[in-house]
């Protein structure tokens, strides 16, 4: 396995931290919303979401404190089965890549790779909440859904501009609640966690879609609500940006797609229930077409996995875009609450 410079997540630090010489980086939060993959992304296309912080940080994996000088900031997510938590919080570099150090990033992986890098942040980090087997081998479950999610899929970001008191009203609200699992796909998954989470940043502005995703929350309508949002509140200086997934063996990620969406896509749901009651499934393609669609941002950053700059551009994943450069720069000095 092949390891490269930080260009990748600096580059990403970068933008997400507006990060200027001699200035502070503005505090923003940033929703990702992450490509299905898998057996279960083919059988539920809406994908994953989960919120990411650049003045937040993990105290541990269930408190949240203010950054400090240096640090990269925090993803946060609800996860169906982790040790019994509702919420984990990971910190930047190994959520997308599984290591410490932008140093160790590799270039490609395979799945074995993966494998390894994932259990050895594990054995380091997150033992407590994903102890070994009796044999003393890595434990089966969903742990690895908190570190390296770059090897399994390409993550849109979306970012808006946050306060230190907003951050610190999301840190007390977090960590004084149990943290006490009650995941379910229809009332309480990933999406809810991120709506209710940018709701306390933004009152009313994400909300569920009842005609497109039948009143469930998804990630990608949760970005529709943000993105438009954005578009009503200029001030924020709404920006997004894409992590392509990393070059390698690991089975490609494909795109988000909301409930109606996904059945308009599908010739095994929609051939049927065209059959069976057309009615019905000419109300869910209208749905779609009216309130259902979300045009990914054409200006969206793109991080390029083996380049020396970041490339200002639209994803073209058969060839290399092509457009402005941008230089890149690591965090200014002070990314914690004392320097905001």
């Amino acid at each position: 396995m092949k390891s490269r410079p930080g260009c990748v997540i600096a580059a990403l630090c970068a933008v997400m931290f507006a990060s200027l010489p001699g200035r502070r980086a503005e505090a923003s939060v940033a929703l990702l919303m992450e490509e299905p993959y898998g057996k279960f992304g083919a059988f539920n296309p809406t994908g994953h979401a989960a919120m990411y912080l650049n003045h937040v940080c993990a105290e541990s994996p269930t408190e949240l404190r203010m950054c400090h000088d240096g640090e990269y900031g925090v993803v946060i997510s609800r996860y169906h089965k982790m040790d019994g938590y509702d919420w984990i919080a990971v910190p930047l570099i190994p959520y997308l890549y599984a290591v410490n150090s932008i140093d160790e990033i590799p270039v490609t992986v395979d799945k074995a790779q993966v494998a390894e890098l994932r259990d050895a942040y594990r054995r380091a980090h997150l033992e407590r909440l994903a102890p070994d087997t009796d044999k003393g081998a890595a434990p089966k479950g969903e742990w690895a859904q908190l570190v390296g999610a770059s090897y399994d899929r390409t993550i849109h970001g979306f970012q808006v501009e946050t306060t230190q008191e907003q951050d610190e009203r999301f840190i007390a609200y977090v960590n004084d609640r149990k943290n006490v699992g009650h995941f379910n796909l229809f009332l309480h998954n990933c999406a809810d966690f991120s709506r209710v989470a940018l709701d306390m940043y933004f009152p009313h502005a994400i909300h569920r879609n009842f005609i497109a995703d039948a009143g469930l929350t998804t990630p990608k309508q949760v970005a529709r609500s943000l993105v438009s949002y954005g578009k009503k509140h200029p001030e924020l200086k709404m920006t997004a940006f894409v992590i392509p997934q990393v070059p390698g063996n690991m089975r490609r990620s494909h795109s988000v797609d909301g409930v109606a969406e996904s059945l308009v896509k599908s010739k095994k749901y929609i051939i049927p229930l065209v059959a069976l009651n057309p009615e019905v499934s000419g109300a869910i393609v209208v749905a779609y077409l009216v309130d259902g669609r979300l045009k990914m941002p054409k200006d969206a950053m793109v991080f390029q996995i083996d380049d020396v700059e970041v490339t200002d551009s639209a994803v073209d994943r058969a060839a290399t875009p092509a457009g402005t450069r941008t230089a890149l720069r690591l965090p200014t000095a002070g990314t914690g609450a004392q320097n905001h």
